[in-house]
């Protein structure tokens, strides 16, 4: 049998990007006169890429800004979060162990995320971890987006994996929809960046903590 692909998210599924991102969320808005939103309220506008991000802050505002000049802001977020991709972002407890249990037993790991792909890299070799995935994709990889679907196959088989034996682990209702568009099973991290309890989004698990992925893997692999 085929061995797994077990495609991860990355910014609150992988690791807790948050103090990095809406550190420099609050960099580019103080450029433009802008108040700083606050930690817990700007956690929650992770998730849909960076200019994803920036646009529902300045829409939180009631501000009126032209597309250009969103794209400038955009801009100007990536080229200071290049310098800052992991100052105080870190893997969530016990991943390194969960991919270490992962690699050991034939599994096949993959990233699919909306952080552009250099982001994702940069951010996973400052942490030492790019070595441990097959294939790690951004919203630039394809030029296509969760939860379109296509991005979550284009991944599994960039991995060099099978659809038919890939689980998808996310902390979004955007990883669930992904998933659910592609025919793969996914597991929920509920300590990552959702406005609501992503029990909430029908996943087929739950995790509340790395040391819990290996039963949760086995649970749906074995269903299936």
């Amino acid at each position: 049998m085929a061995a797994p692909t077990i495609v991860f998210d990355l910014d609150g599924t992988l690791v807790d990007t948050a103090p990095d991102l809406v550190h420099t969320l609050n960099v580019i808005c103080a450029r433009e006169g802008l108040p700083p939103v606050p930690y817990e309220t700007a956690r929650n506008l992770i998730g849909g890429g960076a200019r994803m991000m920036i646009a529902r802050r300045i829409a939180a505002e009631g501000v009126a800004m032209a597309p250009t000049k969103v794209e400038q802001l955009f801009a100007d977020f990536i080229a200071h979060y290049s310098e800052h991709v992991a100052d105080r972002s870190r893997p969530f407890p016990g991943l390194v162990d969960a991919l270490d249990l992962l690699s050991a037993s034939g599994g096949r790991l993959a990233v699919c995320t909306n952080k552009l792909e250099r982001l994702s890299v940069l951010l996973l070799k400052h942490l030492n971890l790019v070595d441990r995935f097959a294939a790690i994709c951004g919203q630039d990889t394809f030029g296509i987006q969760k939860p379109d679907p296509e991005m979550l196959r284009r991944t599994i088989k960039a991995a060099g994996g099978s659809l038919r034996r890939a689980i998808m682990v996310g902390d979004s209702v955007t990883d669930i929809l992904v998933a659910r568009a592609a025919g793969v099973p996914v597991i929920a991290v509920d300590f990552g960046y959702s406005e609501r309890p992503v029990s909430e989004f029908g996943p087929d698990r739950v995790i509340s903590h790395f040391d819990q992925l290996d039963e949760a893997l086995a649970a749906i692999l074995t269903s299936n």
